[in-house]
């Protein structure tokens, strides 16, 4: 049986270490002592930050140019939000017109048939823009859709009931758009 000593097992192994791999590694802080040129990295420092620049300035054109076509946009909007709704209420009006020149020479009747088929064609123009009819003729008081001018006896409804609807209100896509004008029946 041949023992070695371990001194000797340690060297072994540390001369097996010595592979090109180590080699390699032991050659390459030659390699990073390259010699930077300062003028060269002071170009292209310059050139980065002159890109960096454009690119800011890009960047900041077209927020800016964002901004005031979104401000067009809602100007426009605004200007002409009713448009649609304009023009349905034309025909309300040429329909009133006509009545008024009908009106030389007709009767009653005819007239007050005028006026209710005009009626008519606004309130479903109105409904066709989500304006909604607020009548509350005998509902309790609701002081979010009513507003109460008076108060009366009234032995017809419940007390703090709606009696009488002097205005009626309006309501535009659920938003009160003009509260209803009541008389409320006395508790």
């Amino acid at each position: 049986m041949n023992a070695e000593r371990p001194e000797e097992a340690v060297d072994e192994v540390a001369e097996d270490a010595q592979t090109p791999a180590a080699e390699e590694a032991a050659a390459e802080p030659a390699a990073e002592e390259e010699v930077i040129d300062p003028e060269a990295a002071l170009a292209a420092a310059q050139k980065k930050a002159t890109d960096s620049w454009d690119r800011y300035l890009r960047a900041a054109a077209e927020l800016e140019n964002v901004r005031k076509r979104a401000e067009r946009d809602v100007e426009k909007a605004h200007k002409f939000a009713l448009e649609r709704f304009g023009k349905e209420l034309l025909a309300v009006r040429d329909t009133l017109e006509m009545g008024l020149a009908a009106a030389e020479g007709a009767t009653v009747e005819s007239i007050l048939e005028g006026k209710n088929a005009t009626l008519k064609l606004l309130a479903s123009t109105m409904q066709q823009f989500g304006i909604e009819q607020v009548d509350p003729l005998g509902e309790p008081f609701d002081p979010e859709l009513h507003e109460a001018i008076s108060v009366q006896p009234s032995e017809d409804v419940e007390p703090g009931s709606v009696v009488n609807v002097v205005q009626k209100g309006y309501t535009l896509n659920g938003r009160l758009l003009r509260p209803a004008m009541v008389i409320v029946a006395a508790e």
